[in-house]
């Protein structure tokens, strides 16, 4: 995970970090924090603040105390910490080693979800079935990888959880006082009160990530890792991503310079190859979503499939017209697709009814090649379906990347019953009567 780019643009001269004259000062709610986007509608560079990625990951200062105390980049101490959490899987690890390139995007991704941009609930694979969850390593389980990286001094006590709390055991002479994963934690945590002492109180850490704040990517990236080198390595000597700003003022950030309009439309810029995959993945999705809900009505058509009657089930999802209203620029690139790729729909799951158990009739996860089932499978499958298909799943896959899911919980506790249901049988007939 080497990164031989040259370092961040040289100080800035603007001394002024107000996000905008005519908003909000600062981040106000963390409702507004995580990205938001309709299902199978693509991520943009603006949505990611692709540049500010780009900037942190590049940059070649190697600085920060890495195991057995060498030092390293940023991208590479971000790296091995996600390496080394146990919840990072096999095949992930494996993954990260064979191709340095996914494992730098991989941690772009965790840093996005280390400061609230992406929740639990987002995904990147077509295949997902469900609104909340899914059946890939994602969100939810890079927040989990998230949440286990620890220093081994960590492993049996709780971690700082306070920015005082983390400056307390720098002072102590622990370098470094935690892991960089949690002190991003702590930074997002506290980022309100911390606003007025490293910034003006205008703009905190959690707005260096957002599209609104109009400011350059490359001194923002610089602030985040100045604020990193103040709470990993060193909060009252110069520190390598100072500016005259942060030289003549004790404890506060770089500045960060405004950008023109010029400028702010040359940031965050998709390419024409990005805005194809988006839409090819976003027709590759409602191609999934289109053979779910037809898997769907076909189970309800059937005697006993529950479509209606007062049965209790759930009525088929549907799918809406996104119109492309409101979009940001780089969003709307992707909806202003030739008129005959046909209108852009998107996903919207029925809500279920009050205590409804009733199982969906069709597994359609056919269409990727982790497949292990058939899209006509219900929770009917005979136990001898069920052997099967278990003796068919592969010792090598890692318990992270396929099991775990509603559908297979569901089939398991239903073959469990049967053969629970088989044993106390023999077992009645095996005693002699009294």
């Amino acid at each position: 995970m080497a990164h031989n780019a040259a370092p961040l643009a040289g100080p800035s001269s603007a001394l002024n970090w107000a996000v905008d004259a005519n908003s909000p000062v600062g981040y106000n709610s963390r409702k507004a924090l995580p990205i938001k986007r309709n299902d199978a509608e693509p991520l943009t560079r603006e949505d990611v603040q692709f540049d500010l990625l780009d900037c942190i990951f590049r940059d070649a200062h190697a600085v920060f105390t890495g195991a057995g105390g060498a030092r390293t980049t940023f991208a590479e101490l971000y790296g091995a910490a996600l390496y080394a959490s146990s919840k990072c899987s096999k095949v992930l690890k494996e993954k990260m080693l064979e191709t340095p390139a996914f494992a730098t995007e991989f941690a772009k991704i965790a840093l996005l979800t280390n400061v609230g941009r992406i929740n639990t609930t987002m995904a990147f694979f077509p295949e997902m079935k469900t609104a909340l969850r899914t059946y890939h390593p994602d969100a939810p389980r890079i927040k989990n990888c998230l949440k286990a990286v620890v220093l081994p001094a960590e492993a049996k006590s709780a971690p700082p959880s306070a920015p005082d709390e983390v400056l307390a055991k720098l002072r102590a002479g622990a370098r470094p006082p935690t892991s960089v994963v949690n002190l991003i934690f702590v930074l997002a945590n506290h980022a309100a009160p911390l606003a007025s002492v490293h910034f003006d109180g205008c703009l905190n850490f959690l707005d260096l990530f957002l599209p609104r704040t109009r400011l350059a990517s490359a001194d923002r990236a610089r602030a985040f890792l100045w604020l990193l080198y103040h709470y990993l390595e060193d909060a009252h000597g110069p520190s390598p991503f100072d500016d005259a700003h942060s030289r003549a003022h004790a404890g506060k950030a770089p500045a960060i310079r405004r950008l023109t309009a010029a400028e702010r439309a040359a940031e965050n810029v998709d390419t024409p190859a990005e805005v194809q995959w988006g839409r090819a993945m976003s027709a590759q999705r409602n191609a999934f979503l289109q053979k779910l809900v037809a898997a769907q009505a076909h189970a309800d058509a059937r005697p006993g499939g529950g479509g209606g009657g007062g049965t209790g089930r759930a009525a088929a999802p549907h799918f809406v017209t996104e119109g492309g209203n409101n979009l940001s620029r780089s969003q709307r690139q992707y909806h202003d697709a030739p008129r005959d790729e046909g209108a852009f729909v998107f996903y919207v799951p029925s809500a279920a009814q009050p205590g409804d158990g009733a199982p969906q009739a069709s597994d359609a996860r056919h269409d990727h090649p982790g497949h292990r089932s058939t899209a006509s499978e219900g929770y009917g499958r005979s136990m001898f379906q069920q052997a099967w298909h278990m003796a068919a799943i592969d010792p090598l896959l890692d318990s992270d990347e396929e099991t775990g899911d509603q559908d297979e919980l569901e089939h398991s506790r239903v073959d469990y019953a049967r053969r629970l249901g088989v044993i106390s049988r023999i077992l009645r007939r095996s005693t002699p009567p009294p």
